[in-house]
């Protein structure tokens, strides 16, 4: 979710260009990563007249109780993951999602995401349910190695799942500086302008903790059951897996995807239920990036529901990372 103080006014990557990529906007919005609300307050003061906030993390709902009622009703929240949103209402004219986790969860170290600050091994959005600490301590070198590898991208993944088993084995791992200090050992030293040693293994952690890809998969074809014909769909993701996951679903759900192997007959193509608006994805201009450079990885894609029928998308379609195991 989009970088922003939890004490300042809350302004979502991005917001901008998505406004302008949907506009106009107008009718039933949801915004399926409520987070402090920026998103949502936009969409308001850009004219929508009613937006539905999703969002499963109990904070974000604490947080809204002090503004929630400026807006007179305009603003629903609901606590559940935007998987789920098509059983949250029907018919809608936008969907916005702000793929990740957000900066007021890495900014608190009791929530355990972030490797800068020492705190319990959490990281569950949802806050219930088996947290990092759990899953560190109770996979096995291989789950462990296959989660850093597949979910994190992390090159070293065998080294460090083996030096987490050795360490677990002295004392449960427990808080969030004694893995990231478990991490650093099996790397080089950072260079200038290079991300923390242990990034790559605590996003690997956080997104197997919370299975987000597996509720990105889910969420993107509820979007398409949920949206009315004409509606928007805009997605902003921070990292490759999740931006790649959602331009093949568009591209897919567009009827732009081709055939994988050019000899093999062409496979009958469905009515198309998304048109790409616009055809590429948007990332932030030098005005944004002056403001927030951690914006420099934030990629918007932006598609219009069609009134075909919504259907089932394999998740290997969409190039969803898959662990070997039961997980």
């Amino acid at each position: 979710m989009s970088p922003a103080a939890t004490d300042t006014p809350h302004v979502p990557v991005l917001l901008r260009p998505l406004l302008r990529a949907v506009a106009p906007v107008e009718g039933t919005w949801i915004d399926g990563t409520f987070g402090a609300g920026g998103y949502a307050r936009g969409l308001i003061e850009a004219g929508a007249e009613h937006v539905i906030g999703i969002d499963r993390d109990p904070l974000a709902h604490r947080m809204a109780a002090s503004w929630l009622g400026d807006y007179e009703g305009r603003i629903t929240l609901v606590q559940a993951n935007f998987a789920d949103m098509d059983t949250v209402a029907e018919a809608v004219d936008g969907v916005v999602l702000d793929l990740g986790v957000s900066s007021m969860q890495l900014d608190m170290a009791e929530r355990g995401f972030s490797f800068m600050k020492d705190g319990p091994l959490d990281m569950r959005m949802a806050q219930y349910g088996p947290s990092a600490a759990d899953l560190v301590n109770t996979a096995d070198e291989a789950e462990l190695a296959d989660i850093l590898y597949i979910y994190g991208e992390e090159r070293a993944s065998r080294r460090i799942a083996r030096a987490i088993v050795k360490a677990r084995a002295e004392a449960p791992i427990t808080t969030t500086l004694r893995l990231a200090q478990i991490v650093e050992s099996c790397l080089p030293r950072a260079k200038p302008g290079q991300s923390h040693p242990a990034t790559r293994s605590f996003q690997a952690l956080r997104i197997a903790v919370n299975d987000e890809y597996g509720a990105l998969y889910q969420g993107l074809m509820a979007a398409e059951r949920v949206l009315r014909p004409g509606g928007k769909l805009a997605v902003v993701s921070f990292h490759s897996v999740e931006d790649r996951m959602v331009k093949r679903f568009l591209q897919l759900r567009a009827g732009q995807a081709g055939n994988a192997n050019r000899y093999a007959p062409e496979t009958q193509q469905d009515a198309p239920r998304f048109e790409l608006t616009p055809k590429k994805a948007i990332g932030p201009d030098a005005e944004e990036l002056a403001a927030n450079p951690r914006a420099r990885s934030a990629q918007l894609r932006v598609a219009t529901r069609t009134d075909a029928p919504a259907g089932p998308v394999d998740a290997d379609a969409i190039a969803m990372p898959h662990l070997k195991g039961p997980r």
